[in-house]
């Protein structure tokens, strides 16, 4: 790897980081604690001094705050890895899973992954809580009756998360719904709880996904997949710096407690912010060498997937295999107008907040080529730039609940996606929310 390419990925890892912390309200650079009004400078937690912050810790705002399971609230070193060479993890298979993921950047193996008839692709974009959007888009779009059987549908972070739901249909929307409007950020994260690889805790998170993810959903998720649809998660393995692409109905069709597990740890491993949530860590083996491969949310490689980056440039004259391309952005695509604190991390959750929308439209403007180049229709759909509903911190079920709802008015419209790219965005607004949502 080059000097170039490892500085980017850091400068990601910690723009993201200290985004999360700013919006979910922990100090940055000190002890990792959920105060009042933690993140703005010159506020204190009682009995502390400059430089010398007091160790308070506060529950998680939100309502039915979890109890940790039991050892989670104790901080441990993590333990060393077991060492392994980049020739043995360009090999590593999941053990006795071996066909259920690629190299994104595999243009052999992506084309082996696909389904055999063309048909519509649903692609779900990164955004946080702002999935709420795409979420009440899909329920909107079977209440209309315009919801199509998608052929392909692909999820990075927050759309990894949703993806199992738009990918098993209709019949799951109810679930789609209540995981994206009663979530509060105690179903998300535990603050006050460093893990040694993180600034917060996020086994709230982890037992959120293992109740929506359920062995009934699973089965249905594997069913669609012998009927030759397929469901494509992606993570980023922080070890190699490559994004990897989940054939998530392929580990379903698995069976078995070994799938469902590997199933749900791929989920929260797309949706895991890095320094802000710990990594994910799965066991794989090569050469008859077992060890764990360091996985981390899929953004890092792109806020959404389509196709290698091979494939998708300007210069390839590859067609994919779609008859449409469906696009739900779950960013907020406006720039918004802050008086920025000199403060670290005010100043990085700015730069995230523009950076993010900015890689969307590159990235989306490279699928509008491969969709006009494979004759496919392009549809896209983007937060309205009239939403500015209030939030009052991260995973705000209220907002949550309106974006939903923009979402879904949107879903049962007469034009719920554009076949244009979005305008470039004007001069930017005052937003009345109080937390950036794009930042999540």
């Amino acid at each position: 790897m080059t000097a170039s390419m490892r500085w980017t990925i850091c400068a990601a890892a910690v723009l993201l980081s200290a985004s999360f912390l700013v919006c979910s309200g922990v100090p940055y650079g000190a002890a990792p604690v959920l105060a009042q009004d933690a993140g703005r400078p010159g506020t204190m937690a009682a009995g502390s001094r400059p430089g010398n912050p007091a160790p308070v810790k506060r529950a998680v705002q939100g309502r039915g705050k979890k109890a940790p399971p039991t050892g989670a609230a104790e901080q441990q070193e993590p333990p060393p890895r077991v060492p392994f060479t980049a020739a043995e993890d360009a090999a590593a298979a999941v053990p006795a899973m071996p066909d259920v993921r690629f190299w994104a950047d595999s243009v052999e193996d992506f084309k082996a992954a696909l389904p055999q008839q063309p048909g519509p692709w649903l692609i779900l974009t990164s955004g946080g809580s702002d999935g709420a959007f795409g979420a009440g888009l899909l329920c909107g779009l079977t209440a209309a009756g315009k919801r199509p059987d998608y052929t392909v549908v692909t999820g990075v972070s927050t759309g990894a998360l949703m993806s199992p739901f738009a990918f098993a249909g209709p019949r799951y929307d109810e679930a789609l719904r209540k995981a994206y409007t009663t979530i509060t950020a105690a179903d998300v994260f535990e603050a006050g709880n460093s893990t040694g690889e993180s600034f917060v805790n996020s086994w709230p998170l982890k037992d959120t996904i293992a109740k929506q993810m359920t062995a009934e959903l699973l089965n249905d998720i594997a069913a669609e997949h012998r009927r030759g649809r397929r469901l494509f998660v992606v993570t980023t393995d922080l070890d190699s710096a490559r994004s990897v692409v989940w054939n998530m109905g392929a580990i379903a069709a698995h069976g078995g407690e070994d799938a469902l597990k590997l199933f749900r740890s791929v989920l929260l491993a797309s949706a895991s912010v890095p320094g802000g949530f710990p990594p994910v860590l799965i066991d794989v083996e090569a050469h008859g060498k077992r060890f764990q491969e360091m996985h981390v949310d899929g953004g890092l490689g792109g806020q959404f997937f389509v196709a290698p980056p091979q494939l998708t440039a300007s210069t390839s004259d590859y067609r994919l295999p779609a008859t449409q391309l469906y696009t739900i952005v779950n960013t907020n695509m406006q720039r918004e107008f802050e008086v920025v604190d000199r403060f670290a991390p005010k100043i990085l959750t700015q730069s995230i907040t523009m950076a993010v929308p900015v890689d969307t439209r590159l990235m989306l403007d490279r699928t509008y080529v491969v969709a006009k180049r494979s004759g496919a229709g392009f549809n896209v759909a983007t937060i309205p730039a009239s939403f500015n509903a209030p939030s009052r911190g991260p995973f705000d079920s209220d907002y949550m609940g309106a974006l939903f709802q923009t979402g879904y008015e949107q879903g049962r419209s007469a034009t719920p996606f554009s076949a244009e790219l979005p305008p470039e965005p004007g001069a930017p607004v005052q937003p009345s929310r109080i937390d950036k949502t794009g930042a999540k």
